[in-house]
């Protein structure tokens, strides 16, 4: 496989295939994110993408699923992407799901239309970033979008009939914001109504601008019991009937994993746990990305 920079994938498509069709982030300005930094962007040649495709017809046949990297494979023009899906079929014909990332932009691009054109060959799960509800820390992080605009995205995809999964990032919006964050960014979810939300922590990466903000003061980190307690009332913000709810990322101090609104009441008592001790913390070392 021709495999460029940084490949970066959800904890679930671990066992995908993985296919790189862009290189790098069309956006790349977020000041938390690292992966991409001195990279342009660019969508990978057929050639390459074939010869790739043909690697993985001959030595990936025990895999059934594929995951487009990178940081935003729908950014591709609708019809260059049937074209990718009509190869996955034609070349991996055991392959039963297609997932990717896509940024507010870029799904907003597509049309319901289109967006069920690309399920009917294979797409099954749109990855979508909202990091967070509070719309200054949106403009402080560089999201480039709106939270109006998130909530649309996510309707799109919805309306298509695909599987959005949505991540949020605890302390993003600092230590002095923490709290507005998490309730905030609970609402947010709560009318963009995902099949999964996904809670990663906040890890200060040296090539992001937040880290240099970190360095001079500007912006303070929550300390684990404040990263708890955003979890919490992130948790407790939230008001879907049916939407799996997972925290155990490995950048996570006190790995939680169930489903809202059913499981609720037992995430809380696991939170509350942790906040008074008895549950064992994550140690810094054991957290990676």
């Amino acid at each position: 496989m021709h495999y460029e920079g940084n490949i970066i994938r959800p904890p679930s498509e671990a066992n995908s295939i993985i296919l790189q069709v862009t290189v790098g982030c069309s956006h790349n300005k977020c000041t938390f994110c690292g992966a991409y930094k001195g990279v342009r962007f660019h969508i990978k040649d057929a050639a390459t993408i074939d010869a790739d495709l043909s690697f993985a017809a001959r030595y990936c046949k025990k895999q059934k699923r594929v995951f487009l990297a990178d940081g935003d494979a729908l950014i591709i023009p609708t019809a260059r992407l049937m074209e990718i899906f009509s190869s996955i079929r034609q070349n991996l014909p055991w392959v039963n799901r297609i997932s990717l990332y896509g940024n507010t932009k870029s799904i907003l691009r597509k049309t319901v239309a289109e967006l069920k054109g690309l399920k009917e060959l294979g797409l099954d799960r749109v990855y979508m970033g909202l990091e967070s509800g509070h719309g200054p820390t949106l403009n402080k992080i560089r999201k480039g979008v709106t939270i109006e605009q998130m909530v649309e995205a996510a309707r799109l995809v919805r309306d298509a009939t695909l599987f959005l999964s949505v991540t949020v990032l605890l302390g993003i919006a600092g230590a002095a914001q923490s709290a507005l964050h998490a309730r905030e960014t609970g609402l947010v979810l709560t009318k963009m109504q995902p099949n999964q939300i996904a809670a990663l922590t906040l890890m200060l990466l040296e090539n992001t601008p937040l880290y240099e903000d970190a360095r001079a003061g500007a912006f303070q980190l929550p300390d684990q019991a404040l990263l708890l307690e955003e979890l919490r009332i992130l948790v407790e913000s939230i008001n879907l009937r049916r939407v799996q709810f997972q925290a155990n990322h490995a950048s996570n101090y006190l790995p939680i994993s169930g489903r809202l609104a059913r499981d609720k009441d037992r995430i809380l008592g696991i939170i509350a746990d942790g906040l008074d001790g008895r549950l064992h913390l994550k140690a810094e070392y054991q957290r990676a990305l």
